[in-house]
C-alpha cells in the first residue's frame, strides 16, 4: 500500500492535459498527413509518384521512356488517374520542393490555354508574371484560334470537366495547411489575375474559368470554416458559462478548511468522503488513512485541466478566425481582380462562366454572398445581348428562389429586377423565355404579392405560344390561376403535363352537360357549356393523338412504348364512353351551331372497330340519325363541313361499318340533289320574278352539297351542269344573287378537281381528256367574266379559283411521268394576266385610311379589319405563286415590288419572299423587274409633279429608299450577282436617256433624275464593272453634258462619281464575306490562295462586263481579325487614361446597359472587340 504524493498527481494531470491539447491542435491535419519518410528516403520519390519527379528537370518536360503522361496537363487531359491521386502526388512534390511543384502547376494553366510554351525554372524565379505571360503569348500557335476549352469532341468536353475537378480537389486537399502558407495561393492567384487580363482570348477564357472554380472551392472552404468556427465558439461559450472552475475553487477552500480542522481535532474521514472522489485508479486512496493530500491534488488537477480546456478552445477559435480571414482575403482578391472585370468581357462564354459561378457562391454560402452587393451583378447581366449569358443568369436565380428561406434576402432584388424578369418571358431565345417563365413561377410560389395582375397576365397568354416548351412552362404557371381562352387546344396542351387526370375525366364532363339541374341548383350558362364542350373536345384530341396541336413543336416525335400504351388505352376509353354519350349530346345541343360543330369532331378520334367488336351498331345508327338531323337543320358552313368530315371518316373502307354508313350517306345526298335540281328549275323558270323562298331553297341545298362535295366524290350526280347554268344565267342577265354565284363557283371547282382525280388515278382516254379540257376552259371563261362582277365577294371568289386552277392545270401537271396530261395544260394569255394583275392592284393595294374610317369603333370592328387584311394577303399570295411558278410573266411582279415600302407592314414578308424566289429562277430577269418597278414609280411621280422634280421631296426620297432596300437584297456575294447588277445599270441608263428634252441638247433629258436612284446600286458593282458601266454611260453623253454643273445635272454628276470613286470600299465589299466572321478569318490564316494571283486583262467596251466568266481584279487576302492573333500588343493609351477597375462597387446597371448600346455594331461581339479587353475598356 502506498500513497501518491500531491506533486505526482499534479504532474500526471498536466500530462493528460497536454495530450488532449495535442489531439485538438492536430486533428485537422490527420486526414491528409502521410507517414513521414526517413531522412534517407526524403530525396527519393515514391514508386509511381508524379509531382517534382514528373519528368521535369528545371521546368523542361521529359519523357519517361514508356509513353506515359509526364505533365499535369497530359494527366488531366487523359483522365485515366483518379483526380484525388493526382492531387495527392502534387502535394507530396510540393512538400519536397515547392518551387518545382508550383512551376508544374503554372505550366499546367499555360498548356490548358493551348500555349506551346513552357515556363522554365529560371523564368519563374527571376521574371514577373507580366513578363512570363508576354513570353508565353509569343509561343501561341498562329495557325489556329482553337484551344482546349473550345475544341469540339468528347475528349475535350471531358477535359473541361477534368480541369474543373482538378482545381476543386486541389483546394479541398490543401485546405488544412498549404493554402495558408502565403506562397502557393498567392502565386496561383497572381498568375490567374495576370492571365485573365491578357488580350489573348485563350488565356482570358482558361484563367477566368480556373479562377471562378478556384473561388468556388474557396467558398466551400470558407463555409466549412465558418461552420467549424461557430461550433467551436458555442462549445467555448458553453464551457465558460458552466463556471466549474469557480465551484472547484470554492470546494478547494472547503477542503483546506476541513484539513485544518482535522489536524486540530484529529478527525478522520471515511474513505471517499471528499467532495470529488477520484475514480480513475484504486491507487488514489489508502483505506483507513487520511486522504487530504490526494483530494486536494485531485481538485487542483481537475481545475487545471478544465482551465487548459477553456484555453485550448479559445485558441482554436482564434486559429479558425485567422484562417477565415486569410480565405476571405483570397476570395476578395479573385473577386475584385478577376470577376469584376470579366463578367463584362467581350466574350460571351467568359461572361457566362462568371455568372454561373457567382450563382453557385450565393447558393452555397448565402450568409456571405446573398446580398445586394453581389446580386446586382446578376441583375445587370439580365440585359446581356447574348442569350447564353441571360440563360445563366436565370438559372442562377432559379437555384436561389427554389429555397423559400432565402426569400427575405431576395426581396429588394425582386422589387428592382422583377419587371426585367417578366419581360424576358417574351425573349427571342426560346430557351431563355422558358427559364424566365419558370423563374416567375418560383417567385409566384414564394410570394404571390410579388407579382401584379399585369405581370401574371403577361405569362397567361404564353400558354398559346407556338413553341411547346414555352407553353408548357406557362401552363405550370397558370395551374394555380386557371383561365379559359378561345384557343383551348393550346391551353389544354399547356396544362396536360400537370393536370392530365383532371382533363381526362370525360364522364364528369358529359354528366355536367347532360344532367338537368335539380331544384335550387344553378344551371351552367350557355357560355360555360360552350367552353366545357370545347375543352372536352381538345382533351379528347390530345389524348388520342398524343402530340401537341398544330404549330406547337418541331414535328411528331416517336412515342415510347409506355406512351403508346397510354395512348391506346385512352383512345379505347374515350371511344367506349362517347359512342354512347355523343348521340345524346348531339340531340340536346342540335340547335346550337357552335356546340354541334365541336361535338362532331369527336368521331374522328374513335377506334371505329369497337362499333363491331363491341356490338354497338345501334349506337352507330343513333349517331347517323342525329347527323342527318343536323344537316337538315343547319346551313352554317362550319357545321356542314363537320358533318361531311364525320361521314368521310365513318365511310372508311377499312372498317366493317363502311357499308352501313355509305348507304345512309348516299340516301342523304340523293335527297338533297333531287331537291337542288327541282329548286334550280323553279328559280330559272321564275327568272326575275323569283321570290325569297325560291332563292333560299337553291342556296340552302347548294351550300349543303358544296360542303359535302369538298370531301366526297359527287361527280356521279353531275352537279356541275346545274351550277354552270346558274353562273351563265347570272352573267347574261345579271340578276343572280351573289351568294348563289359564290356557292356555284365553289361547287363547280370541286367537281372539276374530282374529275381530275379520276383521270390521274386511272387510264383516261383521249375523249375523257377532251371532255375535261372543255369543262375547264368553259369554267375559266366564266371566272374571268366574274372578275367584272359588281359584287366584291363574287370577284374575290372568281380570282382565287382562277389562280388555283391555273396553278393546277399548269405545266406542273405533266411532271412525274404524266406527259399524257398535256392536253389539260392551260397557259393564261396576256389579257387574262392583265386582268389578274389589275384585280390585285384594285383589291390588295388599297388606301388603308378609307377602309379604316369605315371600320373604326369597337373590338368587333378591329376583328373585321384583321379578317379583311387576312383576305387581302391570301389574294396577293395566290397571284404571287403564279409568278414564282412561271405561270404569269415575271415582269408583272414589278407592280407588286414597287409597293414594298408603302405596304411593308401588311405584305412585306410576301413581297420579299416573292422577290427571293424570282431571283432564284432568273437573276437577270429579276434585276430587270426591280429596275422596272422603280421606273414605274418614277414615271408616276413625273406625271404627278411634272418633269422638274424636287429632289429633296419625300416622294423622291421614298423611291431612293426603295432602291436602297432592293440593293440590299443582292447580298454580299458580288460574284453571283455580277451580271444581274450590270444588267440593272444598263437598263437604268437607257431609261434615263430614253427621251431627249424638247428644248434641245443643252437641257437635261426628262428622266435624268432617275440616275440618282440608280446610284443606290453602284456599290453592288465590281470595281472593273464600274469602269465598264461608266464607259457605257459615256456613250449617251455629249461633251456639253459632261461639262455641265448646274443643279439640274446633279443626278448625272452623282451617278458618275459613284462609278469612278469608292475603290477602297469596293475592295472591302468584295471580300466582306471573307472577313465578317471568325470562321472565315481562320480559313484565311490557314492558307487560302491569295486572290491577287488572279489578274484580268483590259476589258472591251462592248458588253464584256456582261460576261459571267471574267476574272476579277481584287486586292490580296485580307488580314484575319486581330482577336484570333496571339501577339500581345502594347496598349496605346496613356497611363492616366486607364480605366479604374479595382473596386467591386464600380459601375451600375445603367453603365452596363449604356455600354451594351454604345457598341453600335451587329454580329459576333468577338469579331468587334478584337482586342479582347472587357467592354468598358473598349468603350
Amino acid at each position: 500500500m502506498f500513497r501518491l504524493s500531491e506533486e505526482n498527481l499534479y504532474q500526471r494531470g498536466v500530462a493528460s492535459i497536454m495530450y488532449l491539447v495535442l489531439i485538438q491542435g492536430q486533428h485537422v491535419e490527420s486526414a491528409t498527413k502521410k507517414p513521414r519518410k526517413s531522412p534517407a528516403d526524403k530525396g527519393r520519390p515514391e514508386p509511381g509518384a508524379r509531382g517534382a519527379s514528373r519528368g521535369r528537370a528545371n521546368g523542361h518536360p521529359q519523357q519517361n521512356g514508356e509513353g506515359d503522361p509526364v505533365t499535369l496537363f497530359e494527366v488531366v487531359k487523359l483522365g485515366k488517374s483518379a483526380m484525388q491521386s493526382v492531387v495527392d502526388d502534387w502535394i507530396e512534390s510540393y512538400k519536397q520542393d515547392r518551387d518545382i511543384a508550383l512551376l508544374d502547376l503554372i505550366n499546367f494553366f499555360i498548356q490548358c490555354s493551348g500555349c506551346r510554351g513552357t515556363v522554365r525554372i529560371e523564368m519563374f524565379r527571376n521574371m514577373q508574371n507580366a513578363e512570363i505571360i508576354r513570353k508565353m503569348t509569343e509561343e501561341f500557335d498562329e495557325d489556329s484560334g482553337d484551344y482546349p476549352l473550345t475544341m469540339p469532341g468528347p475528349q475535350w468536353k471531358k477535359f473541361r470537366s477534368n480541369f474543373c475537378e482538378f482545381i476543386g480537389v486541389l483546394i479541398r486537399q490543401c485546405q488544412y495547411s498549404i493554402i495558408y502558407d502565403e506562397y502557393m495561393m498567392d502565386t496561383v492567384i497572381s498568375l490567374l489575375t495576370g492571365l485573365s487580363d491578357s488580350q489573348v482570348r485563350a488565356f482570358r477564357h482558361t484563367s477566368t474559368l480556373a479562377a471562378m472554380k478556384l473561388m468556388t472551392a474557396l467558398v466551400n472552404v470558407a463555409l466549412n470554416l465558418s461552420i467549424h468556427q461557430d461550433n467551436t465558439q458555442r462549445q467555448y461559450e458553453a464551457e465558460r458559462n458552466k463556471m466549474i472552475g469557480k465551484r472547484a475553487n470554492e470546494r478547494l477552500e472547503l477542503l483546506l478548511q476541513k484539513r485544518k480542522e482535522a489536524s486540530e481535532n484529529m478527525i478522520y474521514f471515511p474513505p471517499g468522503s471528499c467532495a470529488f472522489p477520484p475514480t480513475e485508479s484504486p491507487g488514489w486512496f489508502v483505506t483507513g488513512e487520511p486522504q487530504w493530500e490526494g483530494d486536494i491534488a485531485y481538485v487542483k488537477v481537475n481545475t487545471c485541466m478544465y482551465m487548459h480546456t477553456i484555453q485550448a478552445r479559445a485558441g482554436k477559435v482564434g486559429m479558425l478566425q485567422e484562417n477565415q480571414d486569410e480565405i476571405e482575403n483570397m476570395m476578395n482578391s479573385i473577386f475584385k481582380g478577376i470577376f469584376v472585370h470579366r463578367y463584362r468581357d467581350a466574350i460571351a462564354e467568359i461572361r457566362a462562366v462568371c455568372i454561373e459561378e457567382i450563382g453557385v457562391w450565393m447558393k452555397m454560402y448565402s450568409d456571405a454572398f446573398l446580398n445586394d452587393s453581389y446580386l446586382k451583378y446578376v441583375g445587370w447581366t439580365l440585359h446581356d445581348r447574348q442569350g447564353e449569358v441571360r440563360l445563366k443568369c436565370l438559372k442562377a436565380l432559379q437555384s436561389l428562389y427554389t429555397n423559400r428561406e432565402l426569400f427575405p434576402k431576395l426581396e429588394l432584388f425582386t422589387n428592382r429586377f422583377k419587371d426585367r424578369i417578366v419581360s424576358m418571358t417574351l425573349d427571342k431565345e426560346y430557351d431563355v423565355a422558358v427559364e424566365a417563365i419558370r423563374l416567375v413561377t418560383l417567385i409566384l410560389h414564394g410570394s404571390e404579392e410579388a407579382l401584379s395582375n399585369e405581370d401574371c397576365e403577361n405569362v397567361y397568354h404564353l400558354v398559346y405560344s407556338a413553341h411547346r416548351p414555352v407553353a408548357v412552362a406557362a401552363g405550370e404557371f397558370l395551374h394555380k390561376k386557371f383561365q379559359l381562352h378561345e384557343h383551348a387546344a393550346y391551353l389544354v396542351d399547356s396544362l396536360w403535363e400537370s393536370s392530365q387526370e383532371l382533363l381526362k375525366d370525360w364522364e364528369c364532363m358529359t354528366e355536367l352537360l347532360l344532367e338537368e339541374p335539380v331544384q335550387g341548383e344553378e344551371a351552367m350558362s350557355d357560355r360555360q357549356e360552350s367552353a366545357l364542350i370545347e375543352l372536352m373536345v381538345c382533351t379528347i384530341r390530345q389524348a388520342a393523338e398524343a402530340h401537341p396541336p398544330v404549330g406547337r413543336g418541331t414535328g411528331k416525335r416517336v412515342l415510347t412504348a409506355k406512351e403508346r400504351k397510354t395512348q391506346i388505352d385512352d383512345r379505347n376509353k374515350l371511344t367506349e364512353h362517347f359512342i354512347i354519350a355523343l348521340p345524346m349530346l348531339l340531340s340536346k345541343y342540335s340547335a346550337d351551331a357552335e356546340k354541334v360543330a365541336n361535338l362532331l369532331q369527336i368521331p374522328q378520334y374513335f377506334d371505329l372497330e369497337i362499333y363491331s367488336t363491341g356490338r354497338m351498331e345501334k349506337h352507330l345508327d343513333a349517331l347517323l340519325k342525329q347527323i342527318k338531323f343536323v344537316v337538315e337543320k343547319h346551313v352554317e358552313s362550319d357545321v356542314l363541313e363537320a358533318c361531311s368530315k364525320t361521314y368521310s371518316i365513318l365511310c372508311s373502307e377499312e372498317y366493317t361499318i363502311q357499308n352501313r354508313v355509305d348507304i345512309a350517306h348516299s340516301q342523304l345526298i340523293d335527297e338533297f340533289v333531287d331537291r337542288f335540281n327541282h329548286s334550280v328549275e323553279d328559280l330559272l323558270q321564275e327568272g326575275e320574278e323569283a321570290d325569297d323562298d325560291d332563292i333560299y331553297n337553291v342556296l340552302s341545298t347548294l351550300k349543303r352539297l358544296t360542303s359535302f362535295h369538298n370531301a366526297h366524290d359527287l361527280t356521279k350526280w353531275d352537279l356541275f351542269s346545274n351550277c354552270y347554268r346558274l353562273l351563265r344565267t347570272g352573267i347574261e342577265h345579271g340578276a343572280m344573287p351573289e351568294q348563289i354565284v359564290v356557292q356555284a363557283l365553289q361547287c363547280s371547282h370541286y367537281s372539276i378537281l374530282w374529275q381530275l382525280v379520276k383521270i390521274t388515278e386511272g387510264s383516261p382516254s383521249k375523249d375523257d381528256l377532251l371532255v375535261l379540257r372543255k369543262t375547264v376552259k368553259s369554267f375559266l371563261a366564266v371566272c374571268q367574266q366574274c372578275l367584272s362582277n359588281v359584287n366584291t365577294p363574287v370577284k374575290e371568289q372568281a380570282f382565287m379559283l382562277l389562280c388555283d386552277l391555273l396553278m393546277i392545270f399548269s405545266h406542273q401537271l405533266m411532271t412525274g411521268g404524266r406527259e399524257g396530261l398535256q392536253p389539260l395544260v392551260f397557259n393564261p394569255d396576256s389579257g387574262l394576266q392583265s386582268e389578274l394583275l389589275s384585280f390585285v392592284m384594285d383589291h390588295v393595294f388599297i388606301d388603308q385610311d378609307d377602309e379604316n374610317q369605315s371600320m373604326e369603333g369597337d373590338e368587333e370592328d378591329e376583328a373585321n379589319k384583321i379578317e379583311a387584311l387576312h383576305k387581302r394577303r391570301n389574294l396577293l399570295a395566290a397571284f404571287s405563286k403564279l409568278i414564282i411558278y412561271d405561270i404569269v410573266d415575271m415582269h408583272a411582279a414589278a407592280d407588286i415590288f414597287k409597293h414594298y415600302m408603302k405596304y411593308y407592314n401588311d405584305y412585306g414578308d410576301i413581297i420579299k419572299e416573292t422577290l427571293s424566289k424570282t431571283r432564284q429562277i432568273d437573276k437577270i430577269q429579276c434585276a430587270k423587274t426591280l429596275i422596272l418597278s422603280l421606273q414605274q414609280l418614277f414615271n408616276e411621280l413625273v406625271q404627278e409633279q411634272g418633269p422638274n422634280l424636287d429632289r429633296t421631296s419625300a416622294h423622291v426620297s421614298g423611291i431612293k429608299e426603295l432602291a436602297r432596300r432592293f440593293a440590299l437584297t443582292f447580298g454580299l456575294d458580288q460574284i453571283k450577282t455580277r451580271e444581274a447588277v450590270a444588267t440593272l445599270h444598263k437598263d437604268g441608263i437607257e431609261f434615263a436617256f430614253k427621251y431627249q428634252n424638247q428644248k434641245g441638247q443643252d437641257y437635261p433629258p426628262p428622266n435624268l433624275a432617275f440616275l440618282e436612284v440608280l446610284s443606290e446600286f453602284s456599290s453592288k458593282l465590281l470595281r472593273q464593272d464600274k469602269k465598264t458601266v461608266h464607259t457605257y454611260l459615256e456613250k449617251f453623253l455629249t461633251e456639253q453634258m459632261m461639262e455641265r454643273r448646274e443643279d439640274v445635272w446633279l443626278p448625272l454628276i452623282s451617278y458618275r462619281n459613284s462609278l469612278v470613286t469608292g475603290g477602297e470600299d469596293d475592295r472591302m465589299s468584295v471580300n466582306s464575306g471573307s472577313s465578317s466572321s471568325k470562321a472565315s478569318s481562320v480559313r484565311n490564316k490557314k492558307g487560302r490562295p491569295p486572290l491577287h494571283k488572279k489578274r484580268v486583262e483590259d476589258e472591251s467596251l462592248e458588253g464584256s462586263w456582261l460576261n459571267r466568266n471574267e476574272n476579277i481584279h481584287t486586292p490580296g487576302a485580307l488580314q484575319a481579325p486581330q482577336l484570333t492573333s496571339t501577339v500581345l500588343r502594347e496598349n496605346t493609351r496613356q497611363m492616366g487614361e486607364q480605366i479604374q477597375e479595382h473596386e467591386s462597387e464600380q459601375g451600375s446597371e445603367q453603365d452596363f446597359l449604356h455600354n451594351e448600346r454604345s457598341q453600335g455594331v451587329e454580329g459576333n461581339p468577338e469579331d468587334v472587340y478584337s482586342d479582347g479587353c472587357d467592354l468598358m475598356m473598349l468603350i
